[in-house]
């Protein structure tokens, strides 16, 4: 049995990849997923030494540096070569970059100016600190569950994969967003658990509750749009956004759609998967326990999930956008028109959606248990395959 459903787990890991591979072929077609026209070429170079430093005056008051230094670049065609690099630093802003140091990883970008190609700083290298903490967590996640957690780490690189692959090249290449977020988020359901529990009534059950569940919360977004009259504007990137593509705009308010469901579809899967195993160990413990029974020890256990879970989902959505929310209240006296800010409707509506998923995705896993399981076991098996 563990064997048959070890192969299940390996068998879904392919597919996945191919269905990944798939989705990215249809929607980028012959294209790339970036299509970015930024001036100039962005190196990556290692600080070797400051040669000079500039200092100047900006209204009479703060200081204007202008560091010049050598910097090895580290990729593109100009690896293992020195570049004369300039930062231009202005202390008129309270929060502008310091001066590089020896053996600082930066970004360098190239700009022709009167037919001289200069060099200057861009910012420093961030990634590389957070690939480390990444490393480091994949590696407690394993240490801590072992074969479990090497599953998670796959199905968490899959999630990744089907956002910034599929979901993000689909949006900016004009495709139809709230068929492919539903898609993405279909798949991302289906392959986690396939993944994470294999082939089994367990995973089936939570399936088909977590996809109705966001089904549910896309349905109110929908509804209350007509309510709120959203325009999608949300911040100044969504202006840009809009403006990307002048004759084929993107649309706005569909992206509200997508970042909702997306944004819910982790907790509310989280939620079915833990009804579904709830039950599923209740109904093997219990043989004899009737589907009415097993549907409102669902409910009851439901019910102390969904207090942390919302709250989960509510501080998540507050704590991302804090800092404009202190903005709003600190220019605004009338908290009224705070809470009727566009932005702030938004992450609301985020909030109370996915957590109505969750809340409907409860007695929706329940009932989906209830009849799945008293028709798995009646006969007596305790076979937990599909």
């Amino acid at each position: 049995m563990k064997n048959r459903q070890a192969v299940y787990q390996i068998i879904s890991v392919f597919v996945s990849a191919l269905i990944i591979l798939a989705g990215y072929l249809l929607v980028v077609g012959g294209g790339t997923i970036f299509k970015g026209s930024m001036e100039g070429e962005t190196i990556k170079c290692k600080v070797l030494r400051v040669t000079e430093v500039e200092k100047g005056n900006v209204s009479g008051e703060n200081e204007f540096l202008t560091v010049h230094f050598k910097a090895q670049a580290l990729n593109t065609s100009l690896r293992g070569k020195t570049l004369e690099v300039i930062q231009e630093i202005d202390k008129s802003y309270a929060f502008s970059p310091r001066q590089v140091e020896q053996g600082d990883k930066i970004l360098v970008e190239g700009f022709t100016q009167n037919g001289t190609l200069n060099y200057y700083f861009g910012d420093f290298v961030r990634i590389t600190p957070l690939l480390w903490l990444l490393v480091i967590f994949c590696l407690l996640v394993i240490a801590f569950s072992r074969m479990q957690g090497v599953k998670t780490v796959i199905s968490l690189l899959y999630t990744c994969l089907a956002v910034f692959v599929v979901l993000i090249p689909a949006i900016l290449n004009g495709r139809n967003i709230y068929f492919w977020s539903i898609a993405v988020c279909v798949f991302i359901t289906a392959m986690t658990l396939s993944i994470i529990s294999g082939f089994n009534v367990k995973a089936l059950c939570a399936f088909i509750g977590c996809v109705s569940g966001v089904i549910c919360s896309g349905l109110i977004v929908l509804i209350m749009d007509k309510f709120l009259n959203m325009t999608g504007l949300l911040e100044e990137e969504s202006i840009y956004l809009f403006q990307l593509y002048p004759d084929n705009p993107i649309n706005l308010k569909a992206i509200v759609f997508a970042m909702i469901i997306v944004g819910a579809v982790g907790a509310v899967m989280d939620v079915s998967m833990s009804i579904s195993s709830s039950l599923f160990e209740l109904r093997i413990k219990s043989p004899d326990i009737k589907p009415s029974e097993l549907m409102k020890s669902g409910f009851t256990i439901g019910r102390d999930m969904m207090g942390t879970m919302a709250n989960t989902l509510v501080l998540a959505y507050i704590g991302s956008s804090l800092t404009c929310v202190l903005l709003l209240v600190a220019y605004n006296a009338n908290i009224g028109q705070v809470v009727n800010k566009e932005l702030i409707v938004a992450e609301i509506l985020q909030a109370l959606a996915g957590s109505m998923g969750m809340l409907l995705t409860l007695p929706l896993t329940s009932a989906v248990c209830a009849a799945v399981y008293y028709g798995k076991f009646k006969e007596g098996t305790q076979d937990a395959s599909c």
